[in-house]
């Protein structure tokens, strides 16, 4: 017979209460800035590349952004209304490439019209080479 205070064993182990917290807000490092180019908003940080919409500009020379809407040093996050001032991003063009090939296909039903066409979009492959806020470089 089984008494009243014996307690079930489970087969599943108990939770570790001593885990460390979730760090999963700070898993970026370094300063970032978020930049308005070509209609978009990117998030970019030194020493990184991006593909922008295409640059009127020559491979190798350097393009200064002043649309930045955000730029974190690593401790601060400064915010702009609706852009920050005297903040810059100094770019440094890389390459200009193509994107993937995209397929555009309209077909209209029970008419046997069918058109197909290819796509892909000129881009501009820049490495991010300082962020700057008032003339002070932040990496």
């Amino acid at each position: 017979m089984s008494k009243a205070t014996d307690t079930p064993k489970s087969d599943t182990p108990k939770a570790d209460t001593t885990a460390a917290p979730s760090q999963a807000a700070t898993t970026e490092k370094g300063p970032y800035a978020i930049v308005e180019a070509s209609g978009q908003q990117f998030w970019v940080q030194p020493n990184r590349y991006y593909d922008l919409d295409r640059l009127p500009a020559e491979v190798d020379s350097t393009v200064t952004l002043e649309n930045v809407l955000l730029v974190n040093d690593g401790k601060e996050a400064t915010l702009g209304l609706p852009y920050v001032k005297g903040a810059t991003v100094v770019l440094k063009v890389m390459a200009h490439r193509r994107g993937p090939k995209l397929i555009v296909y309209k077909m209209r039903p029970k008419k046997k019209t069918r058109r197909k066409n290819g796509h892909r979009q000129e881009l501009t492959r820049v490495m991010v080479e300082s962020i700057s806020v008032g003339g002070k470089s932040l990496a």
